[in-house]
């Protein structure tokens, strides 16, 4: 107020009395929806994040399984190997050295058996892991796809505030209704 008793209010200042004596409910309505669609971010994101670290640390498990598979079988290979050479020295040797390669013979057969069965049981596990890898991935893009349109109905909602659109409003309601379905897909998935 002026000294005289008359005061001109400027429109900032008229929009601001205004909004704030009607309480603003859009406004408000638009905070608390922004806020909890935030909340449900978060929890969309880190869910997200998590099911495709364990799906990455269950795949570099089924890499070093095959590794080790695969050096199973290189061992494998190079006893064959020298299976092969003592069949030969077994023929070629004099009588009394062939009873020594027979028993290497032996020895080599049954040092196969047991690294086929560790290659075997590495690819078994290799398969196991590379299976819940696979497993654990697949809800993540789900996840992903939720959290674009959380984020697309946060943008909404925040242009709404400013053009003072309650369609637009509508439209970021839609949106985050969409989030929270693929959301609980990914979760039941």
């Amino acid at each position: 107020m002026s000294e005289d008793g008359f005061h001109v209010h400027g429109a900032h200042e008229h929009e601001v009395e205004h909004h704030a004596q009607s309480g603003d409910k859009l406004s408000s309505q638009v905070a608390i929806f922004t806020a909890i669609l935030a909340s449900l971010g978060a929890i969309v994101s880190y869910q997200g994040g998590a099911t495709q670290n364990e799906s990455m640390l269950l795949k570099n498990e089924a890499v070093l399984r095959k590794a080790d598979a695969s050096d199973q079988w290189n061992f494998y290979e190079s006893k064959s190997s020298k299976e092969h050479l003592m069949e030969i020295a077994s023929e070629l040797a004099p009588v009394q050295k062939q009873a020594f390669y027979k028993e290497q013979l032996l020895r080599y057969e049954n040092d196969k058996k047991d690294i086929k069965l560790k290659a075997e049981t590495f690819e078994a596990e290799s398969r196991k892991a590379d299976g819940e890898s696979e497993r654990l991935l697949r809800p993540h893009h789900k996840l992903a796809q939720a959290m674009t349109l959380i984020q697309i109905a946060i943008s909404l909602a925040s242009i709404t505030v400013l053009t003072r659109k309650k369609w637009l409003f509508v439209a970021a309601v839609v949106a985050a209704t969409g989030g929270v379905v693929l959301w609980g897909t990914a979760l039941f998935s």
